[in-house]
């Protein structure tokens, strides 16, 4: 028999647990920088030297993160269901803690890519500098979708959700669009699974479970409804 395909769909409260913090708690700022000055096409031309060190620093934060017990749990879920975690985030806790299908909308920290061309990408371990070129001799910049950005595997994880048995969002605030209109997506009749700190308003999805705890907390109780 096969199993039922479980769709999660995480945001920054996950991350927020392994100590990377983002901008989506404190009015705007992330890491004390504006984010229209550092992750927005315009921030891009205009000072492409803080864009590169404020990616820089984000990109040794991931390293030195480690995945926590909510990515765990959704890892493990991989034994009963056939999982698909659709993230906004940018590290890679979720593959570190053994989940084996991540659809990564808004990009990945640990590659670049050419300025001009987004289909040539590179692993990045360290720091990409002003002059580090692509092959295309285009500037490398940081694999991630700024703000004001299009998202093109939005295309990619609609058909996800629309196949979902079972969908889980966790620690997402479900503002921040397309990713946040995913949900509606979610066929009406399934089981669905809020978790966050605070709950994001759901009021036009059915079947809903809210589960108001953080997400290494929520995440087991997942687990255990699940079980049920």
């Amino acid at each position: 028999m096969s199993k039922k395909k479980l769709v999660v769909l995480s945001g920054a409260g996950i991350s927020a647990e392994s100590g990377l913090k983002t901008f989506r708690d404190s009015d705007g700022l992330w890491e004390g920088y504006d984010v229209r000055e550092v992750a927005t096409p315009l921030a891009w031309k205009k000072n492409p030297a803080l864009v590169l060190e404020f990616y820089n620093q984000r990109r040794k934060n991931v390293l030195e993160a480690k995945p926590n017990d909510a990515h765990f749990g959704l890892a493990r879920l991989q034994d009963d269901f056939d999982v698909t975690i659709i993230t906004q985030n940018i590290d890679d806790l979720h593959e570190r803690a053994g989940s084996k299908k991540v659809l990564h909308l808004h990009g990945e920290i640990l590659k670049m890519r050419s300025e001009w061309d987004e289909s040539l990408v590179y692993d990045i371990r360290g720091d990409i500098k002003l002059g580090d070129k692509a092959e295309d001799g285009a500037q490398l910049r940081p694999n991630i979708v700024w703000f004001e950005e299009p998202v093109p595997l939005i295309e990619m994880a609609i058909p996800v959700v629309l196949s979902a048995d079972i969908f889980v969002v966790v620690g997402t605030s479900l503002v921040v669009y397309p990713a946040a209109g995913l949900v509606n997506y979610a066929p009406m009749e399934i089981p669905k699974y809020v978790i966050d700190k605070v709950i994001p308003a759901t009021n036009s999805v059915h079947n809903v479970t809210n589960i108001e705890k953080p997400a290494t907390l929520g995440v087991q109780e997942l687990i255990s409804l699940l079980k049920n």
